[in-house]
């Protein structure tokens, strides 16, 4: 059981209602007039970033796969999600996330801001990277089940292609998020139900993400 699950910090992150309002009210409150541009940009994917998922939110509806393998789940399990809203792949993929995770009342989803739990971060690194958004399941007693994240396996290659072609870092973004936005979060979908059915009915064991 890891450190930070026996101490209740995963238990008192936010749902995903909170998550959402905490969200909204950084959007209602404007910027000072001082705002350095770190501070303004971060503002501008806040914005975009919730119109976003709301979209996702509105086109998604969970596969008949993914909903067999969330209703088939007998025993609690806890999903923790570090991200930012901020993040763009965030935007597109935790919706799915939060969907999947509200078929069954087994399933209890917690989201801790990464850069407030850069320690548990740090245990889920991706290459080295703290990578968001990151998906850790455990069970009641704190075993972990699986992981998965921070992005399907389709767009991971697409962003390695794109980082061949620019060097421009703004750019490759603008062009990654396309893959999503021409439904690449979709794929989010499939790979969590692959991952539920490794583990529903099993011994807790990791799967990596």
């Amino acid at each position: 059981m890891p450190d930070f699950f026996d101490e209740g910090r995963l238990h008192d992150g936010l749902r995903y209602e909170e998550y959402r309002e905490a969200w909204s009210g950084q959007l209602d409150t404007s910027l000072p007039d001082d705002a350095d541009p770190e501070e303004r940009r971060l503002h501008h994917y806040l914005e975009y970033n919730w119109d976003r998922q709301a979209q996702v939110h509105e086109d998604y509806a969970p596969s008949e796969a993914l909903r067999g393998a969330v209703e088939a789940v007998e025993d609690s399990q806890l999903w923790m999600v570090l991200t930012e809203p901020w993040c763009g792949d965030s935007a597109f993929l935790l919706p799915v996330i939060a969907e999947a995770a509200a078929l069954s009342d087994q399933v209890s989803l917690r989201i801790l801001p990464r850069d407030e739990n850069l320690d548990i971060m740090d245990e889920y690194l991706t290459g080295g990277s703290r990578s968001i958004p990151k998906l850790v399941a455990f069970s009641g007693d704190g075993a972990e089940l699986f992981a998965w994240g921070p992005r399907p396996e389709a767009a991971a290659r697409r962003f390695e292609e794109l980082t061949e072609e620019y060097d421009d870092k703004m750019e490759l973004i603008g062009e990654f998020l396309e893959h999503y936005e021409e439904g690449g979060w979709e794929d989010a979908d499939t790979e969590l139900a692959e991952r539920l059915r490794l583990v529903v009915g099993s011994s807790p064991s990791v799967v990596d993400g």
